[in-house]
């Protein structure tokens, strides 16, 4: 017993002592096998629990962003432009840029142009229906407004736009209206299983924009129809107040203008880009207004990135250029550049006070396009170096042989109407 280095007993009773020679120990009653499983599995849990949490407060907002209100989970690509889905049927603006993609017309591939008020997408919808150098061209009768851009082999279309399907979604219907619509509104033309979206739009520098709106809204437009939907309801009089009484707001003076708080006009790319059911849509009550503009702001940025096509106004042999690679599509005309508008002559007479108010209301706005700037020029410098015969290509943009000859539009002269037609 003087070697005995250890003892194992069993008991029932706990109050019972063993002696032994080289002390006294107490022998305690020993736990059940269920209550100590049952521990391990809390014990888990808990860990998994904390882990999971720790994860989405660490991980990269583009992994994961629990700690984010603007992450967004999406299961297919209905009605979804393709970088917002899962890989399994997404296509990223880098996978449309591989040697073996194309557009395909012959299948289920679509085009959806979010068209932004006064950035030039009159102009550019029209490039779109006019100007394709197509197997089986846009067909556009002088009776109507509208176009049939079919695809080659049945009467389905590839293009969902203001001069093909109409205001389908809305006038002028933004991000929110367009993603929760599109699919829809084509299942009511066409049967189809399943279709690949691919988002495309055009954004202008923030200032000039938004002087252009203000000539267009003085010489008598209102965009009435726009329906404002968002979160399974419409926008309501008190969430958008009308700047004006009567039918419309023409002669408004620059000052009146920019005064209206609820005035649409002010930071429209960013709000018409955001996911709005992230910030409560138009309840501005649903959250702070600081909060309220980081979301948006950074909803925007993530959606243009998504998107299989952005242009800037300003930029158009640039914009018409990467277009042209990222589709493999051909435009038989060079877009025009038209730096001479009734905005930047407006843009000459403000005064100080006047620029300080119209940068500040357009403070969102302005961040986005610079941001979309960059990732213009990073996506030309890429589709450039990818071009071996860059410098003659771009030389001739528009230049088909036996095409028309070049068009030209200027985006304050064009007519927008304020009905859907």
């Amino acid at each position: 017993m003087n070697n005995l280095k250890s003892v194992s007993v069993q008991i029932v009773n706990s109050d019972l002592a063993l002696l032994l020679p080289n002390g006294v120990y107490e022998i305690k009653q020993m736990e059940s096998k269920s209550s100590r499983l049952k521990q391990i599995c809390l014990f888990c849990l808990a860990l998994c629990i904390f882990g999971i949490f720790g994860f989405g407060y660490f991980c990269p907002d583009k992994v994961c962003a629990l700690s984010s209100r603007e992450t967004i989970y999406i299961e297919d690509n209905i009605g979804k432009p393709l970088a917002q889905t899962k890989t399994k049927v997404g296509l990223s603006y880098d996978d449309m840029l591989n040697d073996d993609f194309t557009f395909d017309m012959d299948s289920h591939d679509v085009m959806v142009f979010l068209h932004m008020q006064k950035t030039g997408g009159t102009s550019f919808g029209k490039h779109l229906v006019h100007d394709l150098d197509l197997r089986r061209p846009c067909t556009c009768p002088i009776s109507r407004k509208r176009c049939h851009c079919f695809r080659p082999h049945s009467n389905q279309s590839w293009l969902f736009s203001r001069y093909t399907t109409g205001w389908k979604c809305g006038l002028h219907a933004d991000w929110t209206e367009l993603t929760s619509c599109v699919d829809a509104k084509l299942d009511d033309l066409e049967t189809v299983a399943k279709r690949r979206y691919f988002y495309i739009t055009l954004l202008r520098e923030p200032v000039s924009r938004y002087l252009s709106e203000f000539r267009h809204v003085q010489r008598g437009a209102t965009w009435k129809g726009s329906r404002h939907f968002c979160g399974g309801r419409l926008a309501t009089d008190r969430e958008i107040p009308p700047c004006y009484e009567g039918e419309d707001w023409e002669g408004v003076n620059l000052d009146d203008f920019i005064g209206c708080k609820s005035n649409l006009a002010a930071n429209r790319q960013t709000r018409m880009l955001a996911d709005l059911e992230l910030v409560g849509c138009y309840n501005k009550s649903y959250m702070s207004k600081g909060e309220r503009e980081r979301i948006m702001l950074a909803s925007a940025k993530k959606n243009l990135l998504s998107m299989a096509f952005f242009g800037l106004t300003e930029y158009q042999k640039i914009s018409q250029y990467i277009f042209e690679e990222t589709f493999n599509l051909r435009f038989a005309i060079p877009f025009e550049q038209n730096n001479s508008t009734v905005s930047s002559n407006t843009l000459n007479s403000l005064t100080t006070k006047q620029s300080e108010d119209i940068a500040s209301l357009n403070n969102l706005d302005i961040e986005l396009y610079d941001y979309a700037k960059k990732i213009l020029f990073q996506r030309f410098e890429k589709v450039k170096s990818r071009d071996a015969d860059f410098e003659e290509r771009f030389k001739n943009l528009g230049v088909i042989y036996g095409k028309q000859s070049p068009t030209e539009f200027d985006w304050d002269k064009l007519e927008d109407p304020t009905e859907s037609p």
